[in-house]
């Protein structure tokens, strides 16, 4: 059984050390629509995936994956700005955990083929 410590949480998160690992904090629930057709509840997050937040203040916005951060787990949008004190627009970070695959970017054939193994079993 995991432990329910935030102290042992963090150390966890911490001892992370290969990418397999860091993989796990990038992954996003699919909409009701790719659930049904690629039989999965969540998936990895990819640049190019289009996803809407789903918590927070940006809630609701809907954009195209620009970057993703896979040591801090998280995803940048295009047209997800805010300003800094200089007046320079920035990109904001979003955690993986938040968002939701609206459609995936499907430009790499070994994405395809491992997702149609799941529909196939």
């Amino acid at each position: 059984m995991a432990s329910k410590k935030p102290s042992t949480q963090r150390r966890n998160l911490y001892k992370l050390s290969t990418n397999k690992d860091y993989s796990k904090l990038l992954h996003a629930h699919l909409s009701k629509e790719l659930r049904e057709k690629y039989k999965r509840r969540a998936i990895r997050v990819r640049k190019g995936d289009i996803v809407r937040v789903m918590r927070g203040s940006y809630k609701g916005y809907e954009g195209k994956v620009a970057k993703v951060e896979p040591k801090r787990g998280f995803v940048y949008i295009e047209g997800l700005t805010r300003k800094t004190m200089r007046g320079k627009p920035v990109m904001m970070p979003i955690h993986a955990s938040k968002l939701m695959i609206v459609k995936l970017d499907l430009s790499d054939k070994l994405r395809v083929e491992k997702l149609e193994e799941k529909i196939k079993a």
